[in-house]
């Protein structure tokens, strides 16, 4: 063997030796992120934290770094609200930098089993409106837009028509308070199987209520995995509901993972948003179809198929 070339091979055995355990692992991170195509996509998909822990770590500032590096355009946090004001401020900062879009937050607090804003009491209204008021603040310091409304749980000793009344009435009490700032609620209808007993579940329900608040700060949270269940007949609502629609949400049923994994045909859901221009954000509101670094992959992969049209 030439000296020459035993010197090279003898210096990068050196050089992978002082890398240790966390170098080789970084080594691997990084051959794993490789494989994942960072090319853009054509709509703004919005994974959450905890989606690629595997490849980024529990770090959510690394973890946002990861999304944008595969070309996510957007991110979304349920429990941002919850966060630390330093943490906040943080994610804020690597969003701006990397040039993603915050997607929703929860608002405020869900009652998923007692009726809240359906009985038309002072004490829940004032409640919702105090939790509203606290998610401007957060919604500024996060560079957020949207934020999730669930008005709650039935009043089964009330009228649909009473209880509809009593929470378009509430909403447009949040609306004096978001408009001022520029900011959308948008309302959640969920399915009955998930969430049985839920005040809102249907997409023309949502529609008739914002027609009511008749409000740019109330509009549709969309959620296709929810109406996949509660209704289908996924595209002509969304045609019939459009100009109240401000956010969807991504799962695909049964199971509620990554597109392909199901039921639905994502591909031409999604080549039916982008023909109407929507610009605004997708959330991935959905687990991993498979564990671990390989299921991470298999989640960019499966949004890369469904985005190809």
């Amino acid at each position: 063997m030439k000296r020459r070339s035993f010197l090279k091979k003898g210096a990068a055995s050196a050089s992978l030796m002082g890398l240790g355990v966390s170098g080789m692992n970084a080594m691997s991170h990084f051959e794993d992120a490789k494989s994942a195509n960072n090319k853009k996509f054509n709509l703004n998909y919005a994974p959450h934290i905890g989606m690629f822990k595997n490849h980024a770590g529990k770090d959510p500032v690394d973890q946002l770094n990861f999304m944008a590096d595969q070309g996510f355009l957007a991110f979304e946090d349920n429990g941002m609200k919850d966060r630390s004001v330093s943490v906040q401020e943080k994610m804020a900062k690597t969003m701006v930098n990397r040039n993603m879009t915050m997607g929703v937050f929860v608002a405020h607090k869900i009652y998923w089993k007692e009726p809240t804003l359906t009985t038309g009491k002072e004490n829940s209204r004032k409640e919702f409106l105090q939790q509203i008021e606290e998610s401007v603040a957060v919604a500024k310091r996060v560079n957020a837009k949207w934020m999730t409304v669930v008005p709650g749980h039935v009043d089964l000793r009330k009228d649909i028509g009473f209880q509809t009344a009593n929470v378009v009435e509430s909403l447009k009490y949040a609306t004096d308070i978001l408009e001022k700032h520029n900011l959308i609620m948008v309302l959640e209808p969920l399915n009955f199987y998930n969430h049985p007993g839920l005040f809102l579940s249907k997409i023309p329900q949502a529609y008739e209520v914002c027609k009511a608040v008749d409000s740019p700060s109330c509009k549709i949270l969309f959620d296709i995995y929810h109406q996949q269940i509660q209704e289908g007949n996924l595209i002509p609502n969304m045609k019939m509901a459009w100009d109240e629609i401000a956010y969807f949400q991504i799962g695909d049923n049964p199971g509620r993972k990554e597109p392909t994994t199901g039921e639905i045909n994502y591909k031409n859901i999604f080549k039916y948003i982008h023909a109407k221009g929507y610009k605004g954000v997708l959330g991935m509101e959905h687990g991993n179809s498979k564990k671990g670094k390989d299921g991470e992959l298999a989640v960019i992969e499966a949004y890369r198929i469904s985005d190809n049209f």
